[in-house]
């Protein structure tokens, strides 16, 4: 995953004595069926039946990259298709917010409906370097 412009910003003043960051007090894994960019935007999923999913279960850093701690499950698609997923985003709200990391998926998936889209324990990678 890579950095949004947000976050980039943030760490850098808070590192450097410019501004203190306060760490979200949540964090929330959003769908996308287009690319957003470390600007932001890209077309996030919506309707039937998709919300971002809340997670605050990470593994320790190590090697300059953190994972997802357990499985990163979603409501499932209902009174229709979510389209083809093809990456993913962190945001610190439920809803709007700031963009704080995206990422392609390692592949696409279709989300029909009645589906769950699913993100494996670890297989969210987060690598600043």
């Amino acid at each position: 995953m890579s950095f949004s412009d947000y976050l980039e910003d943030k760490l850098l003043d808070h590192a450097f004595k410019g501004a203190a960051f306060t760490q979200p007090a949540n964090v929330y894994v959003a769908l996308f069926t287009a690319a957003p960019t470390d600007a932001g935007g890209g077309t996030e999923v919506s309707g039937n039946g998709y919300t971002r999913k809340l997670h605050n279960t990470w593994n320790a850093a190590s090697g300059g990259t953190k994972t997802n701690n357990g499985e990163i499950l979603f409501d499932s698609a209902s009174g229709g298709n979510w389209g083809t997923v093809t990456h993913a985003g962190l945001f610190d709200a439920a809803t709007g917010g700031n963009l704080l990391a995206w990422g392609a998926l390692a592949a696409s998936k279709a989300i029909n409906d009645g589906d769950q889209a699913r993100i494996a324990d670890g297989d969210l990678s987060i690598t600043l370097d």
